[in-house]
């Protein structure tokens, strides 16, 4: 039982623990950053134009110094170079990394020429001019060399001031070196940084060569001319009529779309209308049950209107405890208009039935017809 009421104990505090570091998890991602104006106006230096800082002499910084800060007047210089070829957010993040090693850093970024990087590494697709202008307007850069050395010399570093070399860690062999940065590393002067998984100057180029005639296509379409793009005159009109095959296929495609669209819209409205006819359906078919149905109105109407007329047809039926002919009040007396001469006055009824007289009463009149 102790053991495992301390089992349970260790369960809920590891439960405990997960869920307060998914909370923290939590809480980072969804914390927002406050929004100001940090871009700046004017691109990074080239070295060459900088005048020459001569007045201190040059006192590398260790890496624990430069960790811990340094003076505002004194930052640490870190120095990164490349090719930069077609800059991408690759470049940018490796240059972020380097400007950020240490509190107060001032980065220097060399770039190698077309003659050097065509010599060790191969051709590229900007020029020198073009990949210095790229360096020059990346946020994180405060300085640019230009014609950067492919080997660092200690002539370099001392020239420049640099404190420390930033660099992937990978070995980087070429120029006959199984390292280029293998001194750099015995003096202790290496700050490593992370490449950027998924892209990479040569994946873009491979991109473009892969999608050849998608790309070749595409620069037709805007203008460039087959002798521009290096096209032989039977490729272009191959590459002209796929693209009007495409339009084609695109036309087709659109009316299919439209077509279902249509098709679902008249579905979607015709759903609707049997909805409302159903409704509509179901209201008429209760008014209808409820006029002329079995319980319906017409029917009492027609008992109502039957019993109106029956009872207006049949006579009256007398009651039991109807008074006698002798008992009735007399009917009021009128002259028969045939009769001229004026009767007698009228004498006492006798007991027994006889001659009736001139005067003659209403009910008189009912028996006399009757008979």
């Amino acid at each position: 039982m102790e053991a495992q009421s301390s089992s349970d104990m260790l369960l809920s505090r590891k439960r405990r623990r997960e869920s307060s570091t998914r909370d923290t998890e939590e809480a980072e991602r969804l914390v927002k950053v406050p929004r100001c104006t940090v871009g700046l106006k004017h691109p990074a230096p080239f070295a060459d134009e900088l005048e020459p800082v001569t007045k201190k002499p040059y006192v590398r910084v260790n890496m624990e110094e430069a960790k811990r800060g340094t003076h505002p007047d004194r930052p640490v210089r870190v120095y990164a170079d490349g090719i930069f070829d077609v800059f991408h957010s690759g470049h940018a993040r490796a240059l972020m990394q380097a400007k950020c090693l240490f509190p107060n850093t001032h980065l220097i970024v060399g770039v190698c020429s077309d003659d050097l990087t065509h010599t060790y590494k191969g051709f590229t697709v900007m020029n020198e001019d073009e990949r210095y202008d790229a360096i020059s307007h990346c946020r994180y850069v405060d300085e640019v060399v230009r014609n950067a050395p492919w080997t660092l010399t200690p002539e370099f570093l001392a020239k420049h001031r640099i404190d420390f070399v930033a660099h992937d860690d990978i070995p980087y062999s070429s120029a006959g070196s199984d390292d280029v940065y293998k001194h750099i590393k015995e003096a202790g002067m290496f700050a490593p940084t992370q490449r950027t998984e998924g892209i990479s100057t040569s994946d873009i180029i491979t991109r473009i060569v892969r999608d050849y005639d998608v790309y070749v296509r595409r620069n037709l379409q805007r203008g460039y001319t087959a002798k521009e793009l290096n096209v032989s005159f039977i490729n272009e009109k191959k590459y002209h009529l796929q693209e009007r095959v495409d339009k084609v296929k695109r036309k087709v495609r659109d009316v299919e779309e439209k077509s279902k669209e249509f098709v679902q819209k008249v579905e979607e409205k015709s759903i609707d209308l049997i909805q409302k006819w159903e409704e509509k359906s179901r209201e008429f078919i209760g008014n209808f049950l409820q006029m002329f149905g079995p319980e319906g109105a017409l029917k009492h109407m027609l008992k109502e209107g039957k019993g109106r007329m029956l009872q207006a047809i049949s006579p009256r039926q007398s009651p039991n405890s109807s008074p006698s002919r002798e008992e009735r009040s007399p009917s009021p007396t009128f002259r028969l208009p045939f009769f001229t001469k004026t009767s007698p006055p009228p004498s006492p009824p006798p007991h027994h039935s006889g001659a009736r007289g001139y005067l003659v009463s209403e009910d008189d009149d009912d028996e006399d017809d009757e008979s």
